[in-house]
């Protein structure tokens, strides 16, 4: 097996992970990251990194991982059945933020790499990835800032690739038994492989190095904001729809539970706290009820 490819992605992921989580902790200012190495029985392991109770972020969780094994998990195989019967290898990174700032908005971001292997048969191999922005209090130009750094990172790859995985997002990250998106999109892509690695591997690094620049211009914008318990309340209502989506749509906590990833890190996606209220209603006017004004796909540029 040639593990060329997995060792490119590997040191990309690797150092990525070390370039965020120096940003995030400058960012702040007064938290640091903890780190916790662990290892999978069947294969592999990862470190996992999470911040906690810090100036700016309440919460924020980058973790990387490359896990392997004999036998793919059944939510990888219904949607890919010729996976059937191959040993696999899989590895990325992904983070979820969770300011203190009501006005600072929730994101997402995962780049990732999978090979699939057996005997007397060609490879398969794919990228996947994104990121994405969920604010409790949108701003129009923090959301069309980053729309525009994703299609910039996209660009020198064909005009056609930020509108497709721009769409694919709002579709991923829809929740389907609330009828509304989880915010206000980004991009989104898996099962890439067309144009050769070279290719999707540069537009996979470009996704994961626009990250930074997409995110934290708007942390500095909205970090002093000033809220009340209101505002504060409503955020943590808000988070529960996170958790929803986390919990009943996505399918990288699937695959990470079914094939015996490490519970906490797959898990350190969900807000440190939330709160869930029967039938809840934002006030007709409100700056609440404004909310749902960005819950449904847009074109922001």
């Amino acid at each position: 097996m040639n593990s060329a490819p997995i060792t490119r992605m590997e040191t990309f992921l690797r150092d990525l992970q070390d370039r965020i989580c120096r940003a995030l902790e400058d960012t702040d200012g007064t938290a640091r990251f903890r780190e916790d190495t662990w290892v999978r029985a069947e294969g592999g392991g990862g470190r996992s990194r999470v911040m906690k109770h810090g100036a700016t972020f309440e919460q924020a969780g980058v973790g990387f991982s490359k896990v392997h094994g004999d036998r793919m998990p059944a939510s990888a195989t219904a949607h890919r059945p010729e996976l059937v019967g191959r040993s696999w290898t899989a590895l990325g990174v992904s983070l979820v933020i969770h300011p203190h700032n009501p006005y600072v908005p929730t994101t997402h971001m995962n780049v990732r790499y999978f090979e699939a292997h057996k005997p007397d048969a060609d490879p398969v191999w794919w990228f996947g990835g994104g990121f994405d922005l969920t604010p409790f209090y949108p701003f129009d130009e923090d959301v069309r800032h980053w729309h525009q750094v994703a299609h910039d990172a996209c660009a020198p790859f064909g005009e056609a690739v930020y509108p497709r995985y721009k769409r694919w997002c709002d579709e991923y990250f829809f929740l389907k038994h609330r009828q509304e998106t989880r915010g206000v999109g980004g991009l989104f892509f898996d099962d890439l492989n067309d144009g050769g690695f070279d290719r999707c591997f540069d537009l996979t690094r470009a996704v994961g190095n626009g990250f930074l620049d997409a995110y934290l211009p708007i942390v500095e914008r909205r970090r002093d904001h000033a809220y009340g318990e209101r505002e504060r309340e409503f955020q943590l209502y808000r988070r529960g729809r996170y958790v929803e989506f986390n919990l009943v749509w996505d399918r990288g906590t699937l695959f990470g539970l079914q094939s015996g990833g490490r519970t906490e890190s797959i898990l350190m996606s969900l807000p440190p706290r939330v709160r869930f209220e029967y039938m809840y209603e934002p006030e007709p006017g409100s700056a609440e009820a404004r909310l749902a004004e960005y819950l449904v796909p847009r074109d922001w540029l």
